[in-house]
């Protein structure tokens, strides 16, 4: 399939120094509801927008690394989504048919199935639910309950699931009856005191450990839900070895895994669906976000063996949306055929390298995290005091006038990252077309392979997945600011306190570069990177290297910096030759 290149936009018209757009935010602050997020972060007021380029009212351009909170994963009206809808349109069809049967709904079905883990695939329900995936959530806890006969629910530290009653109940944070909180592996603030292995392997045994104990005050378990990488949470990815074992564990005791994949799937990890990663093949997956190519919608996919619910169990008036539908068959069919998940896995990868060397020498910025282009920077206060300042972080080439925008975490305070296309001209290529068998977006396709950005090697014996042995779990070395501290799961320091003020003032300095984004995490100190599938590098550059002017600059007048930086702690390095086209 060819990556078409939208044309530039043309400036808008409206571009009177703010005045409309500063009327309009007032009238939305007196009209709307108090519960509004992203617009007191984000003040602008986009009025139209093209791949990663959004345009204000104000006539200024922003790079969106927002992406609709991840859900376009190809950017603003991609043009295999603009056909596509323009397709239903142009053919009278209906457009909501509650859950009747529809040529669209048909082959959006048969995409879905072509995406999933093999093992679930051959024998899987689909269950479309209300137009967001809190609703799948809810449909997923209703239908284990329904199949089980028990209400107990397991969950985990951090989550998020949804903000309606029962997605919010099984998320971090909240006190609900019949759920049970468990400890999810989050190495740098360990709840264990202990690194990488060790960590997720006391997680895991306190799991199995507490479902044993008769005396355990565990309500029957209906099913367990888990993220493979807590977003809102932080940006922390579940180590392969330890999903290997929560599936083991579920297995063996009859519970259903759930897992919400709203925000981890369609690429977004390196990986079509995150489980991929390890192996893990779910009892039910709660989808979301990128499967409606922008539109709203939302799926649960689940085991056959599980579909004994009633009819009108769950329903809802908008799960027959064909524009919705149209538009993620396009977005699954462009990122399966053009292999963007293992192009997120090649830039994630380079962006965390990049952000690592950044980090060394700063000792505000405790971790570099993420899987693909699920990335995170956690903020921290270290009692070494403020640094040096540093020079600028100097342009690797010439980049349109440009912001970035980032999805907001949970609890304010992540700032997440997600660009979309190019700022710059584009070549308009298939990928064989592409010189030195390049991707259109300008890795080649050799360097594109799962396994180098797999973040633990290891594994736990899966009896369940019948895999065996696969040596320990997640063991290795983990990059931080001062250079990569060894796996061997022994006791260690507390990590500095978490800087939410910090995180804010990054916020603001990102706000005066052009470069928008927006806070969330568990401790309100996590910079959360969240690029769409199509970023090229041109992208990768600009959104880089004015997030680290940004943080420099933050820093520089939070109060927080004293003492040297030592040579390696240098802007962001230039890519290699060849990284760049």
């Amino acid at each position: 399939m060819a990556v078409t290149q939208l044309p530039p936009m043309a400036l808008s018209a409206v571009s009177d120094d703010g005045g409309a757009t500063q009327g309009i935010l007032r009238r939305q602050a007196l009209r709307e509801s108090a519960a509004r997020t992203y617009a007191r972060a984000l003040p602008i007021v986009p009025v139209r927008a093209r791949g990663m380029t959004v345009e204000g009212a104000d006539g200024r351009r922003y790079l969106d690394c927002l992406s609709g909170a991840g859900a376009l994963a190809l950017g603003h009206n991609h043009p295999v989504v603009l056909d596509a809808i323009r397709a239903v349109l142009d053919s009278e069809a209906p457009l909501q048919v509650l859950d009747l049967a529809t040529p669209v709904k048909d082959a959006f079905t048969d995409e879905l199935f072509a995406t999933l883990p093999p093992g679930l695939a051959a024998r899987a329900r689909v269950q479309f639910c209300g137009p967001a995936g809190t609703d799948a959530v809810e449909a997923a806890l209703k239908l284990v309950r329904i199949a089980t006969g028990r209400d107990g629910l397991l969950a985990f530290s951090g989550a998020y699931h949804g903000m309606t009653a029962g997605a919010l109940a099984a998320s971090g944070g909240a006190s609900a009856a019949g759920v049970t909180r468990l400890p999810f592996p989050y190495d740098y603030r360990c709840p264990f005191g202990v690194d990488g292995e060790r960590g997720a392997e006391l997680s895991a045994r306190w799991a199995e450990t507490l479902l044993d104990d008769p005396k355990g005050g565990v309500p029957d378990p209906a099913g367990m839900i888990l993220e493979p990488v807590q977003g809102e949470g932080g940006v922390i990815p579940a180590p392969d070895g330890w999903l290997r074992r929560m599936r083991e564990i579920t297995a063996a005791r009859s519970i259903p895994l759930i897992a919400d994949e709203v925000q981890t799937g369609v690429g977004r990890t390196g990986a079509f669906w995150a489980v991929d990663h390890s192996g893990v093949v779910p009892d039910v997956m709660v989808l979301s976000k990128a499967i409606g190519g922008g539109l709203p919608l939302a799926v649960v996919v689940y085991r056959e063996e599980l579909d004994i619910w009633p009819p009108g169990a769950h329903a809802g008036t908008f799960r027959g949306n064909q524009l919705a539908m149209a538009a993620g068959t396009a977005t699954l069919a462009y990122v399966r055929e053009n292999h963007l998940s293992q192009r997120a896995a090649v830039v994630g990868r380079r962006m965390l390298e990049r952000l690592r060397r950044f980090a060394a020498g700063r000792p505000q910025i405790g971790e570099v995290r993420g899987r693909g282009l699920m990335i995170g920077l956690e903020l921290v206060a270290p009692e070494t005091g403020p640094i040096a300042e540093t020079g600028p972080i100097a342009e690797t080439g010439p980049i349109a006038e440009a912001g970035a925008m980032a999805e907001a975490g949970q609890a304010g305070a992540v700032a997440r990252v997600g660009p979309a296309a190019r700022v710059g001209p584009v070549v308009d290529a298939a990928w064989e077309g592409v010189p030195g068998g390049a991707t259109p977006y300008g890795a080649s396709q050799s360097e594109v392979a799962l396994d180098e950005v797999t973040p633990c090697e290891g594994a736990w014996p899966t009896g369940a997945e019948g895999e065996g042995a696969r040596g320990a779990l997640g063991g290795g070395v983990r990059q931080t600011p001062g250079g990569e501290a060894s796996y061997a799961g022994v006791a260690r320091t507390a990590a500095p306190p978490a800087a939410p003020a910090l995180a804010a003032a990054v916020q603001q300095e990102c706000l005066r570069r052009g470069l928008i984004v927006e806070l969330g995490g568990r401790h309100n100190a996590v910079i959360r990177l969240l690029p769409p599938l199509t970023i090229t590098d041109e992208q990768t550059e600009a959104v880089l290297d004015r997030l680290a002017d940004a943080l420099d600059a933050a820093i520089r007048t939070s109060g927080t910096r004293s003492g040297e930086l030592p040579p390696t702690a240098a802007p962001f390095a230039p890519p290699s030759a060849g990284n760049r086209r």
